[in-house]
């Protein structure tokens, strides 16, 4: 890059960092069981394998599956009999939910073949047991499988645009250290478009094509999510390696900025 598009380049991230201003955030400067004025234990759809033949059991406010010492949380997958299934972890939700704005997650990732980490969101009228998944819409900001160590997915889901058929809004990129250090994992969020980074690296855009709520059903607040799955659909493509659990998702901090 040259020494020109360099400065202003510079210059419009200096221009971002001005027009948003930290609306909520979770440093994880505490030890114990996550902030419970900020975090939720989603075990809803247990029951179910959480609509992806998924083989975890989510845990309420356990521990060895969610925990934060050293400025850090931690969510561990385990290889355990827990309630009649052979994996236990945990899934966060945010108390809070947000229209629109900037939603950074700095994450170190599980490498075991069959987890499925991601940091994602959900609106916040929206029930596992409604049925009425994906027309609600979802936004991934980071999903990760085991057998796929380093690729680093971003998708948006709608009525229109589903995983069952091929049709998401998707795009990934290769952090080859994603297991090994911790990255920061970003969505911009607003009214025209929705992008993806990982750190200052843009990989995933879709812009609002004006089409209506099957195709952009963002125009409600959304929660965050963070969650250690093992196996489902797509976790245990080639399959699970009993072996190297118990994995864990390092999550550093979790900021949410809006526009000011």
């Amino acid at each position: 890059m040259s020494a020109c598009k360099f400065a202003n380049t510079k210059k419009e991230e200096h221009k971002k960092e001005r027009e948003y201003q930290l609306v909520w955030s979770d440093e994880f400067d505490y030890k114990g069981l996550p902030d419970s004025t900020k975090w939720i234990y989603d075990t809803e759809g247990n029951s179910k394998g959480w609509g992806n033949n998924e083989l975890q059991y989510y845990t309420q406010g356990r521990k060895e599956n969610a925990w934060v010492e050293n400025g850090v949380l931690f969510i561990t997958a385990r290889h355990e009999n827990m309630d009649g299934k052979e994996y236990s972890s945990a899934r966060l939700n945010s108390k809070a939910d947000w229209l629109h704005g900037k939603i950074e997650v700095r994450a170190k990732l599980p490498d075991g073949i069959g987890t499925w980490p991601a940091i994602w969101m959900m609106p916040g009228d929206w029930s596992f047991n409604d049925g009425n998944w994906p027309n609600i819409g979802e936004i991934d900001i980071m999903e990760h499988v085991g057998h796929e160590a380093g690729v680093i997915h971003a998708s948006a889901h709608s009525k229109d645009y589903q995983w069952q058929k091929g049709t998401q809004q998707t795009a990934t990129i290769n952090i080859a250290d994603a297991t090994e250090k911790f990255h920061s994992y970003i969505l911009e969020w607003s009214e025209d478009v929705m992008k993806c980074y990982v750190d200052d690296q843009l990989y995933f855009e879709y812009k609002n094509e004006g089409l209506g709520e099957s195709k952009w059903p963002y125009t409600k607040p959304f929660y965050l999510i963070l969650n250690v799955a093992v196996g489902g659909a797509w976790g245990s493509v080639k399959g699970i390696d009993q072996e190297a659990f118990p994995q864990t998702m390092e999550i550093d901090f979790v900021r949410v900025y809006q526009k000011k």
